[in-house]
């Protein structure tokens, strides 16, 4: 049976509910921005408003406000975001269980199985290859409801793409916004997608689109009518994704509401108030990232990984980013070890670090056996001490029971570094938001 696949992203999300939370700001043109005090003034999410005098996400403050005097600047909540992206997720529940996020914004949902819950609407086929499709106008209305319904309750807009599979509904919801729907269909999709740019198409980042334009590879259409031989030549296994997800052939499943989500990596980052120049700061700030890591991949389920990089951003904006295979872990220590070892072999003083990020991946999913050795102690113990120190956290706040080493840091005692980011997905090396 042909699937019905809806992508839902709700537009300018951040935005969308500061101006929930403080009316007064309707129709004005509104940037929600990190702290400039802490050196994060870049534009995380703008109004409708705002990007009509040009403002993107990433522009600092100043570049954004040059470009719109009349700019108003909030700062981020992001505890009301996650509230409101539960509420939307309530909604498309009361239509499927078939709900796969993508971020805080962004879902899939397969209503394949759950037409009948939508309001009456007599479903209209077309006969084409043999076999039935639905209508483009069914389609649709199935995305309409879903828009409809989250924008009379919650006041929030969503773009909805509708297709046959998760890469094309992802694509149409793309190409209407705001607060509007898309159907890529099996009767359509050729005439829809062929002119699309290349870049357009899920998972084809920078890099990737760079490389197919130098082959005059510019549109998916020619994407997808390219010599098979010489995209996976030249692209391996994600050369062979990229040809079917341009064929329209993508069958991945949308996972259960329920379904364990599987992360690629998992990590955090800061920028800091004041350049940092000791290399006694750098380790501190380290085992504070290295802690957060540890906690979510414990949160994560996914066992233990066996990979540890290191990003630093310097004073002039320019970064480095390195990495080391190390033994399976899920220990803040180890990790935060691994971090520090990275640093020291590749900065040498003096220097002038701005950021610092810590993240693993290679996950094993439970998999692997630990190796007890004499330098790193009892596995078993250290980790039982850090599930301990989680569970004290759930209960009394993440920074109110931290590490010795931040003993002479005020700053760091009382950071809640771990909420205070919102994971984001993360797939293909060259992935870039859009």
């Amino acid at each position: 049976m042909e699937r019905i696949v809806i992508h839902s992203d709700l537009n300018n999300f951040y935005a969308s509910v500061e101006r929930i939370l403080h009316p007064e700001l309707s129709g004005k043109p509104i940037a929600v921005c990190g702290n400039k005090e802490e050196r994060k003034g870049i534009v995380l999410a703008k109004s409708e408003e705002a990007k009509r005098f040009g403002v993107k996400t990433g522009d600092t403050v100043w570049q954004a406000q040059k470009k719109c005097p009349n700019l108003i600047t909030v700062p981020t909540h992001f505890d009301k975001y996650m509230e409101y992206s539960r509420r939307v997720k309530a909604i498309y529940a009361r239509y499927t269980d078939l709900i796969e996020s993508y971020g805080i914004d962004e879902c899939w949902l397969d209503v394949t199985h759950s037409t009948l819950i939508f309001p009456k609407f007599e479903p209209k086929f077309i006969m084409a290859d043999g076999e039935k499709h639905f209508s483009d106008e069914y389609l649709r209305f199935l995305g309409d409801t879903i828009r409809n319904t989250v924008k009379g309750e919650l006041g929030i807009t969503v773009s909805c793409g509708v297709s046959f599979n998760k890469v094309f509904a992802k694509l149409g919801s793309d190409l209407k916004k705001p607060d509007g729907t898309s159907v890529i269909s099996y009767l359509n999709h050729r005439q829809v997608v062929s002119g699309l740019p290349v870049e357009d198409l899920l998972y084809v980042g920078k890099a990737t689109g760079q490389k197919l334009a130098a082959m005059g590879i510019t549109t998916i259409g020619k994407l997808a009518r390219a010599d098979d031989a010489l995209i996976k030549s030249t692209f391996g296994k994600v050369g062979e994704t990229l040809l079917k997800y341009a064929r329209g052939e993508d069958a991945e499943p949308v996972k259960h509401m329920d379904e364990k989500r599987e992360y690629k990596s998992i990590g955090n980052s800061s920028t800091y108030p004041d350049d940092i120049e000791s290399i006694n700061q750098i380790e501190r700030y380290i085992y504070v990232l290295s802690e957060s890591v540890a906690t979510r991949l414990r949160e994560a389920n996914q066992g233990l990984a066996d990979t540890v990089h290191l990003w630093v951003r310097y004073a002039d904006l320019t970064d480095i980013s390195v990495q080391k295979k190390v033994r399976h872990t899920a220990l803040c220590g180890e990790i935060a070890q691994h971090a520090f070892d990275l640093f020291k072999e590749n900065v040498k003083p003096p220097f002038k670090v701005r950021a610092l990020g810590v993240t693993v991946s290679g996950f094993d999913n439970g998999s692997s056996q630990v190796t007890f050795d004499e330098s790193f102690g009892n596995y078993e113990k250290l980790e039982k001490a850090e599930r301990t120190v989680d569970e004290i956290r759930k209960k009394h706040g993440y920074d109110k029971l931290q590490r010795g080493l931040l003993a002479n840091d005020p700053i760091q005692m009382h950071n809640d570094v771990k909420n205070s980011h919102v994971i984001k997905p993360a797939n293909f090396e060259d992935r870039e938001d859009k």
